[in-house]
């Protein structure tokens, strides 16, 4: 039986590259520097939803509005006052924006 390797999937952004190695997805520094001053810039209200533990892997309910940020593939919103970032096409947590 033949082994499978894990699927390499690379995106290339203006600002730097993310590398997704299974579920694992890498923000370059370039690209999280030009996600938190465009976050900063553009703030959206804070919702809260009961029982979603704010977690990368954690999927977020397809109701919650999901802002673009200009050359970047994940989308940001704030949950319980904390930005993350959301796979468009999994609803799933990405990385938590400090």
């Amino acid at each position: 039986m033949k082994r499978l390797l894990p699927l390499l999937v690379i995106c290339t952004t203006i600002g730097g590259a993310s590398l997704a190695v299974a579920d694992t997805v890498v923000i370059q520094p370039e690209q999280q520097t030009v996600i938190k001053e465009y976050v900063q810039k553009n703030p959206v209200a804070s919702v809260s939803i009961a029982g979603l533990e704010l977690s990368v892997g954690a999927k977020v309910p397809d109701k919650v509005v999901l802002h673009e940020v200009p050359d970047v593939k994940y989308r940001y919103t704030v949950i319980d006052n904390q930005t993350v970032l959301v796979d468009p096409d999994t609803h799933e947590i990405v990385e938590i924006v400090h």
